[in-house]
């Protein structure tokens, strides 16, 4: 039986190599005015960017732009908001990797109210309900890892020992169109394709055993997961395939978003959130140091406490799919898993928390502020115990 289950907005999706060029037209069917929200250097620098802003000037666009350096900010969000609310822009873009995605999904949500972004993060401030309107927004992704076109949510930092990292998150938000071009990939160094790629992993195996699954998620997971497979290690690795490989890369991340949008995450988001807000730690670099042991984790905790769980069979599903091999055991399946997980981590130069400036004591204050929503669609309710334990790991 296939039992009850929703979807939730999606944004129309362009993909394939070279569409970047329709962009031009996409942005002009929501008006002249553009805020262009890019990262601080990758996308002016590349080959791309003189031909679409002359193609957007060829479409009577006149340009305001937004730089962001590093994470974004609530104040990075109320400072553009501030800037450009009056205006009366027609439409955001977004180009670049998940920061600049997030701040110009934020930056479009509140740019007609002109209300500051702390009013609506989770976990921070009053959580005011965003009532809208959003301007029009349009995500073009230049790495694979966060899938933060496909999303709702713009996750917002504060760095320090007082930091947050929360989210603010509305299905207004979702971007109008989502424009996945391979193409603008092909500049990203190994470290951050090994980060972001571990992300996009971790984001389609939580989604695919979160406790909010459902069978279309699951299919998509299961075919994002297969592109991860045949395309992180052969992207990194550089050579004939790369092409090839980043077109995979970009479509695991693109589902990745997709399935997280619908399903809620796990253990490693949840861990995520605290790490990121106290320690300068990208946010790839969380996931992929933290993915096996997590994994490893929650597969004891299953296999102990919840042995029905349909989590398990999951788990083993993975194992046998991302190691291209069955053998006929669900345990073995799953402990292949884990086996194949720490070894794209230390293959990826991924590394420990302790060299990310993490130590013991460090600990029991990750650990009490870990409880938020991802960690709610865990297949399994870690103890502080286990929590500590995972982190331990890897330090």
């Amino acid at each position: 039986m296939i039992g009850p289950f929703s979807i939730a907005r999606l944004p129309r999706i362009v993909f394939g190599a070279g569409v970047v060029k329709q962009l031009p037209d996409l942005v002009a069917a929501y008006g002249s005015r553009l805020l262009l929200v890019t990262g601080a250097r990758s996308f002016r620098a590349s080959p791309h960017a003189a031909p679409l802003l002359a193609g957007l000037a060829a479409q009577g666009c006149t340009i305001d732009t937004v730089e962001i350096t590093g994470e974004p900010s609530p104040e990075m969000v109320d400072d553009a908001v501030r800037s450009f609310g009056g205006r009366a822009i027609d439409v955001v873009v977004g180009i670049g990797g998940g920061s600049a995605l997030d701040a110009a999904k934020a930056i479009a949500g509140l740019l007609r109210p002109g209300n500051s972004v702390m009013d609506h993060l989770e976990g921070v401030g009053p959580e005011t309900p965003y009532r809208g309107p959003a301007t029009p927004f349009i995500a073009v992704p230049t790495t694979a890892g966060t899938g933060s076109e496909a999303t709702k949510n713009a996750v917002l930092s504060r760095h320090g020992p007082d930091g947050f990292k929360k989210s603010f998150r509305d299905e207004a938000l979702v971007a109008a169109v989502a424009v996945v071009d391979p193409d603008l990939l092909a500049g990203c160094p190994p470290e951050l394709i090994a980060a972001n790629g571990m992300d996009a992993l971790t984001q389609l195996l939580e989604s695919f055993v979160s406790s909010r699954a459902n069978p279309l998620t699951d299919a998509l997971a299961l075919s994002g997961l297969a592109a991860v497979r045949d395309g992180l290690l052969a992207w990194h690795d550089g050579g004939a395939a790369a092409a090839a490989a980043r077109a995979r890369m970009a479509y695991g991340s693109l589902l990745s978003g997709v399935c997280l949008a619908q399903t809620g995450l796990g253990a490693v988001h949840g861990l995520a959130s605290p790490l990121g807000a106290f320690f300068p730690i990208p946010h790839g670099v969380v996931c992929g140091t933290l993915v096996a042991a997590a994994t490893r984790v929650n597969i004891a905790a299953l296999e102990t406490r919840a042995p029905q769980s349909p989590a398990l069979a999951k788990y083993a599903a993975v194992g046998r799919l991302l190691s291209d091999r069955d053998s006929r055991e669900a345990r073995d399946d799953r402990a292949r898993l884990v086996d194949l997980l720490e070894a794209w981590t230390e293959r990826l130069a991924l590394p420990r928390l302790s060299a990310l400036g993490v130590d013991a004591a460090d600990v029991p204050r990750i650990v009490a502020a870990s409880r938020g929503s991802s960690m709610k669609t865990n297949p399994v309710v870690l103890t502080d115990d286990e929590i500590a334990g995972l982190l331990a790991a890897r330090l």
